[in-house]
């Protein structure tokens, strides 16, 4: 083969690649959030104006879950709880618990790892894995997919398609996860861009946040109800909030 075509020849197949890749990794455009606000308002889980949903990621967690229960629980609040499946097999009595009060459990996938580092193929088993005990856990299979810090890709839309779970992301979070996060923090961070149909994305578990960072939002937790109530914003579950089609 002469030296010129080797070189179209490889600049071909390195054009290939970058064309898959880009195709690989395109729905990651949805990580930044006024975009996706303004174009994906259904990834973006905006709802009805009157509404906001309140949604945990990370979870469940033994020493921290139950702590959100029982505040949600006397404030009579029902959430979306995004659970990961390697949390969900230390703890399976709590996706229960979550089901029994009322919770709505969703999939976050099995492991806390970034979607675009994934294949078709991988991605697929994660999810399908996560949903499986998750429906076996509480007898109803889940139709809710939430991706690890917020990252889609094409294969994780394909196996949501095939496995029947919507994507569904958020308009504001509190950056509960962060060292240096205080209870105040997290309040004038969510509610900068609350607003009626927003989602709120919180954590109720530190496993891939800073050690102890539950307490601070469990602490949050209160504030941000409150505030809501002063806008007579109903907070629930996605799936009391109508998301706009």
């Amino acid at each position: 083969m002469s030296l010129g075509r080797l070189s179209r020849t490889a600049l071909t197949a390195g054009a290939a690649g970058v064309s898959a890749l880009a195709v690989h990794a395109g729905p990651a455009i949805s990580t930044f959030g006024p975009l996706r606000k303004r174009f994906m308002p259904n990834l973006t889980g905006q709802g009805r104006p009157d509404h906001v949903a309140l949604t945990f990621d990370d979870g469940p967690d033994h020493l921290s879950t139950p702590h959100f229960l029982r505040l949600l629980e006397a404030r009579g609040v029902h959430a979306t709880f995004f659970l990961l499946g390697s949390m969900l097999t230390r703890n399976p009595g709590l996706a229960k618990d979550m089901a029994a009060a009322g919770h709505e459990v969703a999939v976050h996938g099995w492991e806390h790892r970034p979607l675009l580092l994934r294949g078709p193929r991988d991605t697929y088993d994660d999810l399908a894995r996560t949903r499986d005990l998750v429906a076996e856990l509480t007898g109803e299979a889940p139709r809710l997919f939430r991706p690890p810090y917020g990252v889609m890709s094409a294969g994780a839309h394909l196996a949501c398609r095939r496995l029947g779970l919507t994507p569904v992301l958020w308009t504001c979070w509190g950056e509960d996860w962060r060292r240096r996060a205080t209870p105040k923090s997290v309040y004038r961070t969510v509610t900068a861009d609350l607003h009626g149909g927003g989602t709120i994305l919180l954590h109720d578990s530190d496993c891939t946040s800073a050690t102890g960072s539950w307490r601070t939002t469990l602490a949050a937790v209160p504030l941000l109800l409150d505030a809501c109530d002063r806008r007579g914003l109903r907070v629930g579950p996605l799936r009391e909030h109508a998301t706009a089609s």
